[in-house]
C-alpha cells in the first residue's frame, strides 16, 4: 500500500536514482511466482534503505523477513567494503530464489542468508552488536523482535521497522486481526520507550526508525 497518491508516486521515482536492473527484474519475478508480491519492497523504499545504510555506515546490518531478498540487496548495496549483512527467512521454499538473486547482483559475498525461526537463529549469530537491525517479519511477533534485538544493538545504533501503518488500520477502527494488532502493540510500546528516539514515516505502508540512547 502506498499513503501517497498515485501521481507524487510517479514523480518521486521520476526524480530519484534509477531502480537497478537486477532489483527491476527481482520484483517483476516476486510479482509472477510469488503470493504476497506486495510485500516485497519496491524501487522508493529500496533507495531509502540503501541512503539510510549510505548515512549510518554500518558494519554489521540483521535483517527480519527476508523474502525474495529485494529489501537484503538494497542494504547491501550501500555498505562500504567489510560490511555485511545477516537476513533470516523462515520460508526455505524461497531459498533457491534469494541466493540466485544475491549472486546475480553481485552482492553475495556480503549477505548471509539464515533459514528459519528468528527467535532461534538471531541469538546464534548476535556476536558483536548490530548497527542497524531492519524488521520486515511477521506482524503478530514485532513486540517479540523488538525486545529481542534492543539489547542486541549498539548506542547508537538503528532499529528500521517496516509496514507500521498497516494498510491505514491503526487509525480506521479496524484493528480486530492478529496483525494489526500486533503492529498497533508494537507501535504503543516504542512510542513508550525513553530509552530510544522514534519517527514514523508515512512511506508505502509506514517505515518506523528508532534510534537506541543508550
Amino acid at each position: 500500500m502506498l499513503l501517497t497518491d498515485r501521481d507524487t508516486e510517479r514523480y518521486i521515482l521520476e526524480h530519484i536514482d534509477a531502480e537497478p536492473a537486477v532489483l527491476a527484474e527481482l520484483n517483476r519475478t516476486t510479482h509472477v511466482r510469488c503470493l504476497y508480491s506486495n510485500m516485497c519492497s519496491g524501487h522508493l523504499q529500496g533507495r531509502i534503505l540503501k541512503m539510510l545504510v549510505r548515512m549510518i555506515s554500518p558494519r554489521r546490518v540483521l535483517e527480519l523477513g527476508t523474502f525474495t531478498g529485494y529489501s537484503a540487496l538494497c542494504l547491501a548495496e550501500g555498505l562500504e567494503n567489510g560490511g555485511e549483512v545477516h537476513t533470516v527467512e523462515i520460508n526455505d521454499e524461497l531459498t533457491d530464489m534469494i541466493e540466485g538473486y544475491f549472486e546475480k547482483a553481485g552482492y553475495g559475498d556480503r549477505i548471509h542468508l539464515h533459514v528459519g525461526d528468528a527467535s532461534e537463529i538471531v541469538p546464534l549469530i548476535s556476536g558483536e552488536p548490530w548497527d542497524i537491525v531492519f524488521i520486515d517479519a511477521n506482524k503478530r511477533s514485532y513486540c517479540e523482535y523488538y525486545r529481542m534485538v534492543l539489547p542486541l544493538v549498539r548506542k547508537g545504533g538503528f532499529i528500521i521497522a517496516d509496514n507500521t501503518l498497516w494498510y491505514g488500520k491503526m487509525t480506521d477502527g479496524s484493528a480486530h486481526d492478529a496483525q494489526t494488532l500486533g503492529i498497533m502493540e508494537f507501535n504503543k510500546m516504542v512510542g513508550a520507550d525513553a530509552s530510544v528516539e522514534k519517527v514514523i514515516l508515512p512511506l508505502r505502508d509506514g517505515l518506523t526508525i528508532i534510534w537506541k540512547r543508550d
